[in-house]
């Protein structure tokens, strides 16, 4: 597979672009708080859909414990997931995430921009959480 021209931050625009109209302003919505919540969140695509990461310095650890992944999209017509792959280390009292997997995942879900727009400053107080707990 030939490797893209297109930068991390394009491929997700992009990939974003061919969603269902509808929720192209609520996955947008969330996409800029997930960016600027903190200098070193990224963006790109993992498990085909737009995903964000940290971007700093970590500690050596196996790449197979995905702990630079802070959140993926897992994207529907009519709701959108936010999937946090080690979310229950985030201890959230907010009820924002759900689930109780014992991989450790959380998942908030909105289903229209108001629900996003409510849960901003909550959003980006895990997210700032999240890069607290990283091991630098």
């Amino acid at each position: 597979m030939a490797k893209s021209s297109l930068t991390e931050t394009e491929q997700v625009t992009s990939h974003i672009e061919l969603l269902d109209a509808a929720i192209i302003p609520i996955v947008e919505a969330i996409r800029h708080i997930l960016l600027s919540a903190h200098k070193d969140i990224a963006e790109r695509i993992k498990w085909n859909n737009p995903s964000f990461y940290f971007t700093g310095e970590m500690a050596d650890f196996d790449p197979k414990e995905y702990k630079r992944d802070i959140a993926v999209f897992n994207l529907h017509k009519n709701r959108i997931m936010l999937v946090f792959p080690s979310g229950a280390k985030l201890k959230d009292t907010s009820g924002l995430l759900s689930g109780d997997y014992k991989d450790g995942r959380r998942i908030a879900i909105f289903t229209n921009l108001e629900e996003v727009q409510h849960h901003e400053k909550t959003l980006k107080q895990l997210l700032l959480r999240w890069v607290e707990l990283v091991d630098k």
